[in-house]
């Protein structure tokens, strides 16, 4: 491991990681201590940042490291927290050197991702369109699924850190939006198997079947999902500590509901799913895991929980 932190070292990209929450952590951590980085991480709870200088991560303000970095991976929460880091009042891109690359995580609607990369082309800075998939562990493995999308010079630019991060990148298209439009499919699909868990494991615990033994059968069964075998395990325990939140769902499956209205494209197993997930948020759930979506099921079945 290159444990050289002279930033004039050749081999040594600067990266910044923005928004340290469970995937962004995790990302930080893994181009941390892959040898190849100076990595600043920043984040808007000051107890990550200094947790992760703690680790190893380097010092310095965004604006004042702004011109000196390779990389920016932006990992926050929705289209508006992206365009907020890069071209808001504090805005990292009109700090960036000529040449840089925003590689952008969160999961937003495809033109929202065209107008990005036009406004960072205007700088001369290169922007990936590159939704993330795996979950935290992963993350911090390096071992996330990238669905990206960009230019040549944008995937070269990012190329060092997309083998940091990543067990697969599939390089979905030369201009920002594939990426973002695959992660949609992805997201449907993720939101409708946790609303199936949610509906299945409730449905078998009415008749008096445990959910311990529901999850047993099943992951072993031809029902199975991932989404099933990894959330299903966090009802049995009764532990909804958030690995992935109730309110990400209302976001990204409305994404998914704004594209299909746009194609006039009937999505009806995906407004159900909404439907579930609204209900969660609403009865005081939006910070729980997104298994919690169980609760309402349960509620409404007369169904307790472990």
């Amino acid at each position: 491991m290159n444990t050289s932190s002279n930033p004039t070292d050749p081999l040594h990209h600067a990266a910044a990681v923005i928004g340290l929450g469970s995937m962004g952590y995790g990302i930080a951590h893994t181009l941390l201590s892959s040898g190849d980085f100076r990595v600043h991480g920043f984040d808007v709870v000051p107890a990550q940042v200094e947790r992760f200088r703690d680790e190893g991560g380097a010092a310095g303000e965004l604006q004042t490291v702004a011109s000196t970095l390779d990389t920016v991976v932006v990992v926050v929460l929705n289209a508006a927290q992206t365009e907020t880091v890069l071209f808001g009042a504090q805005g990292i891109v009109p700090h960036l050197k000529a040449g840089a690359v925003v590689i952008a995580c969160a999961t937003v609607a495809p033109e929202f991702a065209v107008t990005m990369a036009a406004r960072c082309a205007e700088r001369g800075v290169h922007y990936l369109d590159a939704p993330i998939s795996g979950g935290a562990l992963k993350a911090a493995q390096g071992q996330l699924s990238i669905m990206a999308s960009g230019t040549a010079q944008a995937f070269t630019a990012a190329r060092p850190a997309l083998d940091a991060m990543a067990e697969n990148v599939f390089e979905l298209g030369e201009t920002a939006g594939p990426g973002s439009a695959m992660k949609a499919v992805n997201q449907l699909l993720a939101g409708v198997h946790i609303a199936s868990m949610a509906e299945a494991l409730t449905f078998g615990m009415k008749q008096g079947i445990t959910a311990d033994k529901i999850v047993e059968v099943i992951t072993q069964s031809a029902g199975n999902s991932w989404m099933f075998a990894n959330r299903a395990p966090h009802v049995v325990a009764g532990d909804y500590t958030p690995h992935s939140s109730v309110d990400i769902w209302p976001k990204d499956l409305g994404i998914v509901l704004d594209i299909a209205r746009t194609l006039k494209f009937s999505a009806p197993l995906t407004a159900a799913a909404l439907q579930q997930f609204v209900a969660a948020s609403g009865s005081g759930l939006g910070a729980e895991d997104d298994a919690a979506v169980a609760k309402v099921y349960a509620r409404n079945a007369g169904v307790e929980l472990p």
